[in-house]
C-alpha cells in the first residue's frame, strides 16, 4: 500500500458549491431568496431575536436567589423526641424510627440535633447523623453511638 492508495472508509459528500450560474440549480440568489436580511452577506438576526418583539428571557420574571439542584434534604430529629419515643437501653435505627413516626422515610438523611434533653441510655446505630453536641449529650447520658 502507498500513500496516494489511502482513501477514507465513507466517502465525504462535495460540498454544493451556491452561485456558479443557473445550470447548476444554485444560480441568480444562490438559494437565499428574492431580498432581505438573509439574503445578504452576514445578513440574519441574532440568538433570541424576536423580530422586534420583547424577546422571551427578557419576558420571563425576574426572581431573586437560586434553587440548588443538588441539595439532600435530611430530616431532623431532636434529643426530646428521642426521650419521649425510646426506652432505656433500645436501639435507635431507620427501622425504628420510621415505625415511631419520627421520620417520614428511610431513603432520606437523618439528623440528631441537640434540642430537648436526655436522661436515657439509647444505641444509635450507623446510618444516623448528629451534630457534635448531640453527641455528646448521648454520650453523656449513657448510651452508645454505633460507627
Amino acid at each position: 500500500m502507498k500513500l496516494h492508495e489511502l482513501a477514507p472508509k465513507i466517502k465525504k459528500p462535495a460540498r454544493r458549491r451556491k452561485g456558479q450560474g443557473n445550470a447548476t440549480g444554485n444560480g441568480t440568489y444562490a438559494g437565499r431568496g428574492c431580498n432581505g436580511q438573509n439574503s445578504r452577506s452576514g445578513g440574519g438576526v441574532r440568538l433570541g431575536f424576536e423580530g422586534g418583539q420583547t424577546t422571551l428571557i427578557q419576558r420571563m420574571p425576574k426572581n431573586k436567589g437560586f434553587r440548588n439542584i443538588n441539595r439532600v434534604e435530611s430530616q431532623v430529629i431532636k434529643l426530646g423526641q428521642l426521650e419521649e419515643s425510646f426506652e432505656d437501653g433500645e436501639k435507635v435505627n431507620l427501622a425504628s424510627l420510621l415505625e415511631k413516626g419520627l421520620i417520614g422515610k428511610n431513603d432520606t438523611k437523618v439528623k440528631i440535633l441537640t434540642e430537648g434533653t436526655l436522661e436515657k441510655k439509647i444505641i444509635v446505630e450507623a446510618g444516623i447523623l448528629f451534630s457534635v453536641t448531640a453527641k455528646a449529650a448521648i454520650e453523656k447520658a449513657g448510651g452508645t453511638i454505633a460507627s
